[in-house]
């Protein structure tokens, strides 16, 4: 018997893929407060560090930047700062990255945001296979190949994980 995957409206997230011509899968699970990537990871049957979660952080002069981060992962603002050519880079609050980026935090995909921000990748990412980062929603991954985020994205790889 095949499990029958619900159905996910558009987000701006898939409608900026589609316009771009991205072949994507669609990954539902049921989100679960402050559960993270091991939640989604978990219930999708996905390894933890192929699942990229989206960061909205800013610099020192309060700009926003986003970085795409393997779930299994953190991120070490100070190496990003000095490869980035920041004085300092921190997370945003939830309140200011939603305003950033028009995704509710826990959401947030890096596609389609409604602000255009720099995009940083942690440089392993892109030697996996494939990928699942959020698809502009809670509780909903999109797989895709890495090389989009660089790619049609912009996205510049950064060594900044611990």
């Amino acid at each position: 018997m095949t499990k029958k995957i619900p159905h996910v409206s558009e987000t701006p997230a898939t409608q900026w893929l589609r316009q771009h011509g991205v072949a994507f899968t669609e990954h539902v699970y049921d989100y679960v407060e402050h559960g993270g990537t091991a939640e989604s990871s978990q219930q999708l049957g996905v390894p933890e560090h192929e699942v990229i979660k989206t960061l909205v952080m800013q610099d020192e002069r309060a700009l926003p930047l986003i970085v795409l981060m393997h779930g299994d992962k953190q991120v070490s603002t100070k190496n990003l700062a000095r490869q980035i050519g920041a004085k300092s880079v921190e997370p945003c609050k939830p309140e200011v990255a939603q305003r950033h980026s028009g995704y509710q935090v826990g959401g947030t995909s890096p596609f389609g945001t409604r602000k255009e921000m720099p995009v940083y990748v942690e440089a392993t990412a892109l030697a996996l296979p494939r990928i699942c980062i959020n698809g502009g929603r809670r509780g909903y991954l999109v797989g895709i190949a890495p090389g989009v985020l660089t790619d049609l994205l912009g996205a510049k790889p950064v060594n900044c994980a611990i």
